[in-house]
């Protein structure tokens, strides 16, 4: 797009923060949530000051546009290219995510209720607890019941076991800000995002330098995601393992890459369709492949349900797949105006009609993938994407948060598909394998 390439990429830095800034000061003054509104009222001063800056380099490299015919990088370049981009990123994650998540950290150890979304509540205080104590993270139907009516939301832990993991540091340690489940999803979403993004600039060099900080951004400072991660929070580690993962098999690493969307999957529901995706992608390179992505993209889930299905199967099933499908005794907070939620709402026989576009949508991506399986980890992306908004948009309760799967893969494809189209590409991978980039056309 014009827009993005203009400037070398600073006329779209400066769309993102101006837009971002509009959006954080409405989320202050007109949201309905106090986490959100907390969240917006801080990031509105970062996302206005990376605003300033991008116009300060936009001077800059307009004053010294003559040196453009000179031999070699122009001066300007140092304070304008890719590398003050991806400073300038930085800077503002830590100002629009990282402040204001330990700022509503410490004013909800320090006893404020209303600084955390449901889901850090239900993953701090129900979730290793009682795996800590029962051997599960869930409680069956019977104890949900005895809850008081307006706890029973809570009682309800809608994720795969491995998710129980983020509050551990809060049932060992006690209540802090470090021990905020919000604080240990940023961690391992940093950490997993800062190996794709190193792998992928390993692969492209420096022509990749323009789309590696858009999608970065995008990860990062863009709001669903820094409000995501500010109030909530649980969503971004598996995108991010999930991009680790794609970065992965655009490297041919298939067994690294099975191994970080099988912890993906380990987490929550929304991975599993990525992986079945990448498994079709490995099927392209033939059974060995397939075997290595499945080893751990399929083994991981598996060792976080075997155990906990022993213990009570039947609250596992009631948590993780009732209550999200509307049969728990209390109805899910997941209800943005998206199509699938006003279609059953207002349609006669509204979920059903939902369910069968939703349905028809899985089957088209089925009949895609069987004809043509991805041969890059690029379509495999651009597939994922599709998938994933084709769901967000028309399952009954859904929200506006999940929107931020497919946005970040579609911002991660130009990234593949220059990492791929590298002569590193075509050099033996770590499975032994030559992966080749032949664009599905």
């Amino acid at each position: 797009m014009q827009l993005d390439r203009g400037a070398d990429g600073l006329v779209g830095d400066l769309t993102l923060y101006l837009l971002s800034a509009v959006f954080a000061a409405v989320t202050a003054v007109a949201s309905t949530l106090a986490p959100h509104r907390a969240w917006g009222a801080v990031a509105v001063v970062g996302y206005a000051a990376a605003a300033a800056v991008v116009v300060g380099q936009l001077v800059v490299r307009r004053a010294t546009a003559h040196q453009r015919l000179t031999g070699g990088a122009p001066a300007h370049q140092r304070l304008t290219g890719g590398a003050a981009r991806a400073w300038l990123t930085g800077i503002t994650w830590a100002a629009v995510v990282a402040v204001p998540l330990v700022l509503q950290a410490e004013q909800r150890a320090n006893g404020r209720t209303d600084r955390a979304q449901e889901e850090v509540v239900v993953v701090d205080d129900g979730g290793a607890s009682r795996l800590l104590a029962d051997g599960s993270p869930y409680l069956s139907e019977q104890q949900i019941a005895a809850l008081p009516a307006d706890e029973r939301l809570l009682g309800y832990l809608p994720y795969q076991p491995g998710m129980a993991i983020f509050g551990l540091p809060r049932a060992l340690a006690g209540t802090g800000w470090w021990t905020d489940a919000r604080v240990w999803f940023a961690v391992a979403t940093l950490a997993a995002l800062a190996a794709a993004l190193t792998l992928a600039r390993r692969r492209a060099g420096p022509a990749g330098d323009r789309v590696l900080v858009r999608a970065a951004q995008l990860g990062t400072v863009l709001p669903i995601a820094a409000l995501a991660m500010s109030t909530g929070g649980d969503d971004l580690p598996v995108l991010a393992l999930a991009l680790l993962a794609l970065v992965l098999c655009a490297s041919g690493r298939y067994a690294s890459a099975g191994t970080a969307i099988g912890a993906a999957a380990a987490l929550k529901l929304f991975a599993w369709p990525i992986l079945l995706v990448l498994l079709c992608h490995a099927a392209t390179r033939g059974r060995r492949v397939v075997g290595r992505v499945a080893a751990g993209g399929i083994t991981l889930p598996l060792l976080a349900l075997l155990p906990v299905a022993v213990v009570d199967h039947a609250a596992l099933i009631h948590n993780v797949l009732g209550f999200p499908l509307g049969a728990g005794m209390v109805s899910s907070p997941a209800a943005s105006p998206l199509p699938g939620m006003l279609i059953a709402t207002w349609l006669p026989g509204g979920r059903i009609v939902a369910g069968g576009l939703l349905l028809l949508a899985g089957l088209a991506i089925a009949v895609r993938l069987i004809r043509r399986p991805p041969r890059t980890a690029a379509t495999a992306a651009l597939i994922c994407g599709l998938g994933l908004l084709a769901a967000t948009l028309l399952l009954p309760s859904t929200r506006f948060g999940y929107l931020l799967y497919p946005v970040a893969l579609f911002s991660w494809v130009p990234v593949l598909r220059v990492a791929e189209a590298q002569p590193q590409a075509f050099a033996p991978g770590r499975d032994g394998l030559v992966p080749a980039y032949r664009p599905d056309r």
